[in-house]
């Protein structure tokens, strides 16, 4: 009997978006595209987040993933999105210490992203090391432009966004809110 694929009809793992980096500390990870599989990393990732952390990246209070939530996370269209996780090698197995995100939106040629790292990574180089992937990635896919929103006071995003070369602007919507922009 032929075994069936779980992507069957979605294109094939983009393995060649995989690469090792070494942050300036010297510590060394693997960001690479999310697998289904890396379901019980990713739920880990996100509940070991700092209650902080969590409202940064998702603008409202999550205590956990509810299971639609890590089945959206981790089970992607490569065509449509993309999600790059960081992971280092541990003697229980891998361990998720950051997600890089973008969500293609209804137009085809622009996209939507969110980051998070694990609090003790944060201020390593990593962020950046994800987002200049996730940049790269989106520029490949032929997308335009990369937009994404920060709270107002999270000013580790703020200086990311600049130093990536995002221009923001306040959401007029939303007073809290802070849109960020990319033309790719």
């Amino acid at each position: 009997m032929m075994q069936t694929s779980h992507f069957r009809g979605h294109p094939a793992y983009p393995a060649a978006l995989i690469r090792n980096v070494s942050l300036p500390d010297g510590r060394a990870v693997t960001i690479r595209p999310i697998r289904p599989e890396d379901a019980a990393i990713e739920r880990d990732f996100v509940n070991n987040l700092s209650a902080y952390a969590k409202f940064q990246r998702f603008l409202f209070t999550v205590r956990e993933l509810t299971p639609e939530m890590l089945s959206r996370f981790t089970q992607i269209d490569y065509e449509r999105e993309m999600a790059l996780i960081a992971v280092l090698d541990t003697p229980q197995g891998e361990r998720e210490v950051g997600v890089a995100r973008y969500s293609m939106l209804p137009d085809g040629r622009s996209c939507e992203f969110a980051i998070v790292v694990a609090d003790d990574w944060q201020g390593q180089g990593l962020a950046y090391q994800l987002m200049r992937s996730l940049i790269d990635s989106a520029r490949d896919r032929g997308l335009r432009v990369m937009e994404g929103f920060r709270l107002l006071q999270n000013v580790r995003m703020r200086d990311l966004a600049r130093t990536l070369g995002f221009q923001s602007g306040a959401d007029p919507d939303d007073p809290d809110l802070v849109r960020m922009h990319l033309v790719l």
